[in-house]
């Protein structure tokens, strides 16, 4: 039985309930499906359960199981959240027209650093929704959880694969070098507490 803090492989499909699917690790399904990406690497995930590695229902249901395959439905209170009225806005269309935007329904556009899908554009007025894609949405997931992880450097290959696209890692003797291009100061700080947090090392340093 899987408890918090147990880093395990997983496989899965995620869909919208009733809908189609926006996230998967199995080529072949992407292939039958049509939403194969070449640029995109296909492979099973390590997660930390109870680590917010996944969203928090996904999360919260795997603790508790064993090995196997699993079909789990995830409501939007333990998924994305529900629809926030307060986070659909008119924006005025000359803050997009200034920029040489033409702002239509449908587009997904960032926005003073958030990302927002334009719902109408009326005169002088466009209407922008701020919420997740996925809020409000049923999500349903086939999951497989394929083994435990216990060697501690694919632990931490399996934590930094989540975080960033690229990265060189030395390990030897429960001490890690970790070499990371977009991070330093304080973030690299965190990085390396939450690292040691997770797993049991004598020493990580950044580089």
């Amino acid at each position: 039985m899987l408890k918090e803090n147990d880093f395990v492989e997983i496989d899965y499909v995620a869909r919208i309930k009733g809908d189609g699917i926006f996230d998967l690790t199995l080529e072949d399904v992407a292939k039958e499906n049509k939403i194969y990406s070449k640029d995109y690497k296909y492979k099973p995930v390590i997660i930390c359960l109870g680590k917010k590695d996944i969203i928090k229902g996904l999360d919260n249901q795997l603790i508790g199981k064993d090995l196997g395959e699993y079909k789990i439905t995830i409501t939007p209170e333990e998924g994305f959240g529900k629809k926030d009225a307060k986070l659909i806005k008119l924006v005025p269309t000359k803050e997009f027209t200034k920029q040489n935007i033409r702002p239509m329904p449908g587009m997904q556009m960032n926005i003073e650093g958030f990302m927002g899908k334009i719902l109408s554009v009326t005169g002088g007025r466009t209407l922008v929704d701020f919420n997740h894609p996925l809020a409000g949405k049923d999500l349903e997931y086939d999951i497989e959880i394929k083994r435990k992880v216990t060697d501690k450097k694919e632990q931490l290959s399996g934590f930094l694969d989540i975080l960033f696209k690229d990265y060189k890692l030395e390990f030897e003797n429960d001490e890690a070098t970790i070499e990371i291009k977009e991070i330093d100061g304080k973030a690299g700080e965190e990085l390396e507490k939450e690292i040691l947090d997770r797993i049991d090392l004598k020493k990580v340093t950044l580089k």
